[in-house]
């Protein structure tokens, strides 16, 4: 494993702090010269202590890339085979078929599970684990979407993690500290399994809730997916041993594609393969992902020429995505560009962060039941009810109120409600069962509870 422990010098460019807003830090690097960053805002509102170069952020599903590495670090060594059912190595799963190369490529058609916890009865701020959707996970029989489509699912990388954990016999923290973190130098990356666990100079992330700060963070830890605790400096670090691994096989045109080649994704032209999305476009040759986690964002993109951006943010209303989009367009005009005018420019012309508001369905409107449903694949109930000519959908004790798309189409909150027939007369139906899709858990069949 590659490249250096050390970081080459860091150039750093001020900008006006917000003490009183959170934050965030931009990161451009070119190929193997120094790290340039700017950054402004607070990484505690409490304390008003700054975004500073050792600032840990929770960077998200920009996770995903070193759970995949793992894996074919794993299928290198033959701990695991990339082409093997995952039944075969989790007993408890059930979905046939659906190999470890399927999940890295979020094609196993895997519901992912924290769509459905709303369904199962948790609420926002009530405490669950990774075990806790695994169970989801294993209570799934069959594909959500046919084999080879590509459905992004947290779930996918959290039966991941317990793949390498069959495999090595220890922990993701673990594997990752030893195979990753430790050769690189990147002492600040830790997988976070513990809500209670302290990260030194972790950030808090915040949104604007009703003309106040709120904070995001819920008591839930997802290692595989999510909740990988790092540095910028730490993150291109792995950016760096990346572009090296990518160079290493010139018959590569993305990173590990001699292992695991690149599929369509959820969003064109982009590609998805080890983790990461890829642009394939000519003269565009990249890839990059994404993370947003409780309030936190994070952005990492690398170049085939080893340009590296990273974003990091503990804004609830800055996207690291967006300022990441906006620091390319301008770094293709001019490479030399200063950070500190990126990140300046970037938060310019980035949307003003609305504060979300309070405002909820009133529940003393009365109500008339159409019936409780159960799904197979999901714990709990949930009910449907009708008042003043609308559709109304229960679920942990709160409503929904469902805006008519079609004959026999509604759809609120993220997800889609379809029932078996149209009403003819106008007449709010009672149906026997219907289908849910949700953005990312598609396919949910519901029926009646006799």
């Amino acid at each position: 494993m590659n490249p250096s422990n050390t970081l080459t010098a860091s150039i750093t460019t001020g900008l006006a702090d917000q003490p009183g807003e959170p934050g965030v830090i931009l990161c451009v690097r070119h190929a193997d010269g120094p790290l340039a960053q700017a950054r402004t805002g607070s990484a505690s509102l409490e304390l008003a202590a700054p975004v500073g170069e050792n600032t840990a952020f929770n960077i998200g599903s920009v996770a995903k890339q070193i759970t995949a590495y793992l894996c074919i670090h794993a299928a290198r060594d033959r701990l695991l085979t990339l082409d093997r059912p995952v039944g075969d190595i989790l007993p408890r799963f059930h979905i046939p078929d659906v190999t470890v190369g399927d999940l890295i490529q979020h094609c196993g058609g895997i519901r992912d599970a924290e769509s459905l916890l709303s369904l199962a009865g948790f609420r926002e701020l009530d405490h669950y684990t990774a075990d806790d959707l695994l169970q989801l996970a294993y209570r799934q029989q069959h594909r959500a979407v046919e084999p080879g489509r590509f459905l992004y699912s947290n779930t996918g990388y959290l039966l991941l993690a317990e793949a390498l954990t069959y495999a090595h016999g220890t922990g993701l923290h673990e594997i990752a500290h030893r195979q990753i973190f430790t050769p690189l130098g990147m002492t600040s990356a830790r997988f976070k399994t513990d809500p209670r666990e302290v990260i030194p100079g972790a950030a808090a992330s915040y949104q604007a809730v009703a003309g106040r700060w709120q904070h995001q963070q819920r008591p839930v830890t997802l290692p595989g997916p999510g909740s990988l605790w790092c540095t910028a400096a730490d993150l291109d670090r792995w950016l760096a041993h990346l572009w090296h691994e990518w160079h290493r096989s010139a018959a590569d045109e993305f990173p590990f594609e001699q292992h695991l080649g690149y599929r369509p994704s959820d969003h064109p032209p982009f590609t998805y393969g080890a983790g990461l999305y890829a642009d394939p476009r000519p003269g565009r040759t990249a890839v990059f992902h994404y993370g947003h986690e409780q309030g936190f964002s994070a952005a990492a993109h690398l170049t085939s020429s080893g340009l590296r951006v990273i974003c990091l943010s503990n804004h609830a209303g800055i996207a690291a995505d967006q300022v990441t989009a906006a620091a390319l367009a301008d770094l293709t005009h001019d490479l030399g560009t200063d950070p500190g005018e990126l990140l300046s420019r970037a938060l310019r012309s980035h949307p003003a962060p609305k504060a979300c508001s309070l405002d909820s369905v009133d529940t003393r409107a009365p109500h008339t039941a159409l019936g409780t449903y159960v799904c197979d694949e999901v714990p709990g109930t949930v009910r449907l009810t009708c008042s003043a000519g609308s559709l109304y959908l229960w679920r942990r004790g709160t409503l929904d109120r469902l805006t008519c798309t079609g004959s026999a189409t509604y759809a609120a909150n993220g997800y889609m409600l379809t029932l078996p027939t149209s009403s003819a007369d106008g007449r709010m139906p009672a149906p026997d069962g219907f289908i849910l899709d949700l953005d990312r858990a598609p396919g949910l069949q519901y029926r009646r509870r006799s």
